[in-house]
């Protein structure tokens, strides 16, 4: 993602810009100028319904207005001309941003949709609650910037803030919504997930909603189904760094350090925006057994303390478990939500295949990802894991992917079980197989 998908927005900033310097000089507005500024603007009124805009509005409850705002202190850093304009435009203000002043005068706001557009700009408004837009200080002729949560979202730019978390490894999150081959529910509890954080502050401080710590998620299901997939999901589109959390940097065999490095890890990521991400909660919060010596009964305290931190923690939390039947029932009461991956079927295998088949990877005539979805019971993981193994022998052999490529990487997976595999299992597609495997 970057600029260029929302040029429309910004060839308006700069007509709009245009109008207002001509009226100011007392300049009659070309009609050519009026005409193309009606053009561009059913072009942003179709962007604004499309990603990147609609999952942020959406998640942060963004207004038409709030995406003007946010489109104008955005626009210097996709186009630095826009800056030199608004300097142009405000003089005696030496900053490339645009002050609420301007952008009410660039709107030609009247006095009823300017108190409205001042209260866009309150500090429980979605674009300072969100953490869109910043400035130094809130008045009319104080410069607004972009976040770097906007920057990320909307122009792609990266996440640039590097920041430690100690016990922590920080997750390159690099997909999206799109990526994700789920049932409709399970998207729907994540997007519920998400809005736990983005209106946090209007439930909680608007509305007197008693929030407390988190919101902590368990997501459930088998390997391979997506778990951690859809953690770098929602960590993007938060704009907010995922650290996935390593216990064995964590726990010591020392009394008292394990609780030392706890406090480290979550007094660091108390004060960052940042998603933290637990594997194999399983390992953690498994049905207690008797304690038959010191060491269990300091190891449940542990956990009573990894426990409490994580409750109290403001910031998102996702555990994941294979078994979540281990998992002490005592402990999923206290998360707010949990979030089941089932394995894919047969159309989502399909879904699978074809997403993860290198788009621009020439392909034979016979690759039949229908067929592959129906005949192959395999998770999502293990399909990427296949298509990238089976783009590999295919770049060797410097020819197109084609069924025998495909078979022999599915059969990969599938020794990947252990014990003796046989070529029945791969039904139709045994032919297919090197001979060394039939």
């Amino acid at each position: 993602m970057n600029a260029m998908p929302l040029a429309a927005e910004w060839e308006r900033i700069d007509l709009l810009g245009a109008c207002l310097s001509a009226y100011r000089r007392g300049v009659e507005i070309p009609k050519e100028v009026s005409q193309r500024l009606d053009h561009v603007q059913s072009d942003v009124n179709a962007l604004r319904d499309r990603d990147p805009w609609r999952s942020l509005s959406s998640e942060c409850g963004l207004e038409a207005l709030d995406q003007d705002i946010l489109a104008c202190c955005l626009a210097p850093e996709a186009e630095p001309r826009l800056g030199w304009m608004y300097q142009d435009l405000q003089r005696g203000i030496s900053s490339p941003y645009p002050t609420p002043a301007l952008i009410r005068e660039m709107f030609v706001l009247n006095n009823e949709e300017s108190k409205f557009f001042n209260q866009r700009l309150l500090l429980n408004s979605p674009l300072l609650r969100s953490g869109l837009v910043e400035g130094e200080a809130y008045g009319l002729f104080q410069p607004l910037h972009p976040s770097k949560r906007a920057l990320h979202q909307l122009l792609g730019w990266p996440l640039l803030e590097k920041m430690r978390v100690p016990g922590a490894v920080e997750v390159v999150c690099r997909v999206s919504w799109d990526d994700l081959v789920l049932p409709e529910d399970c998207l729907r509890k994540l997007r519920e997930f998400i809005l736990w954080v983005t209106h946090r502050q209007k439930v909680e401080r608007e509305w007197g909603g008693r929030v407390g710590g988190g919101p902590v998620v368990l997501f459930s299901g088998p390997s391979g189904t997506g778990k951690t997939f859809a953690s770098e999901v929602v960590a993007n589109a938060l704009g907010w760094p995922l650290f996935r959390v390593d216990l064995g940097l964590l726990v010591s065999k020392y009394i008292g350090e394990t609780e030392k490095n706890l406090n480290a890890l979550f007094d660091a990521a108390g004060s960052r925006q940042v998603v933290l991400l637990f594997d194999e909660a399983d390992s953690l919060f498994s049905k207690r057994g008797e304690v038959r010596e010191a060491r269990d009964r300091y190891a449940n305290m542990e956990v009573s303390h990894l426990l409490s931190r994580i409750e109290h923690h403001s910031g998102p939390c996702i555990l994941t478990t294979n078994l979540r039947k281990y998992i002490d029932p005592a402990f999923t009461r206290r998360f707010q939500m949990i979030v089941d991956f089932p394995r894919p079927e047969a159309a989502a295998r399909t879904r699978l295949w074809n997403l993860h088949i290198p788009p621009n990877a020439p392909r034979d005539a016979d690759v039949n990802t229908q067929l592959l979805g129906s005949e192959f019971n395999l998770s999502g993981g293990q399909i990427r894991n296949a298509a990238l193994h089976a783009s590999f022998l295919a770049a060797g052999e410097s020819r197109p992917i084609g069924m025998a490529h495909i078979a022999s990487a599915v059969w990969t997976e599938f020794s990947k079980k252990g014990g003796e595999q046989s070529s029945v299992n791969m039904g139709k597609f045994a032919h297919y197989l090197y001979e060394e495997y039939r």
